[in-house]
């Protein structure tokens, strides 16, 4: 039986964790960029506490108007304090509620700018510089901030998702084009284990290509989150994969 981390987005207004967090093994919380405050923040560390799920900070752009889903042009120093600020304010809550901070996962666009733009990654970086000894860092297969997070010193684990459909680059296809997303859970589940044993991923134009991944990703916001969750706890132990809950 071969154990997977399945992550999941969350505190991002949908108030759905307390059906989300039972079935996943770690989360990523919104932490006041693009959704979240202290009152979200605190709500669902405690629900992952309750359910033993490893606890992650998912900052973002500050754009709360475009759900971060924008890229932002930006000063570094801004950048920089915005990113250290989030990450201030949910490792304050989770000290309070007696849960160390696992892993930090950047969101939206600042994800996919990390992944691909050398210098926003380094700024990256240098933000969540002081959390090096202690967390993990969620980050895209073969991306700039994997390499760079590596020769840093970083301890990292690249991610893959279970319900986002790729392009031949490894990107995500966009949210506003068609198939952007997989909502039907047996095609996860057939996308997830292509992954999980294959290491490979059939992109939007139905090749193969290589992706390794440590933890797999299931937005909280995908309208059929809870399905698709449901059905991989029941699906994945009758293909040797199990779920890596604590």
């Amino acid at each position: 039986m071969y154990s997977i981390d399945i992550n999941c987005d969350v505190g991002e207004g949908i108030d759905n964790e307390a059906q989300l967090l039972p079935l996943i093994s770690s989360c990523n919380i919104a932490c006041g960029g693009h959704a979240g405050n202290e009152m979200t923040m605190a709500k669902v560390i405690r629900l992952a506490k309750k359910y033993r799920v490893r606890v992650g900070a998912h900052p973002s752009y500050p754009d709360r108007k475009n759900f971060g889903r924008l890229s932002m042009s930006m000063t570094q120093q801004k950048l920089e304090a915005s990113i250290q600020k989030q990450l201030q304010v949910i490792t304050s809550i989770a000290k309070k509620e007696s849960v160390r901070l696992h892993h930090i996962k950047a969101h939206g666009a600042l994800y996919n700018d990390i992944a691909k733009d050398a210098v926003v990654a380094k700024v990256y970086l240098n933000a969540i510089s002081g959390y090096k000894a202690k967390v993990l860092l969620y980050v895209p297969y073969k991306s700039e901030i994997e390499e760079l997070a590596k020769q840093q010193g970083f301890k990292v684990k690249r991610e893959a998702f279970g319900d986002r459909n790729y392009n031949r680059d490894l990107s995500l296809v966009a949210r506003n084009l068609p198939n952007a997303l997989l909502v039907n859970p047996p095609e996860v589940l057939v996308h997830l284990l292509n992954i999980v044993n294959e290491k490979k991923v059939k992109t939007i134009k139905n090749d193969m290509i290589d992706l390794i991944a440590d933890t797999y990703c299931i937005h909280g916001d995908t309208p059929s989150a809870y399905e698709i969750l449901t059905y991989l706890n029941k699906e994945l132990p009758l293909h040797n994969v199990q779920i890596d809950h604590d």
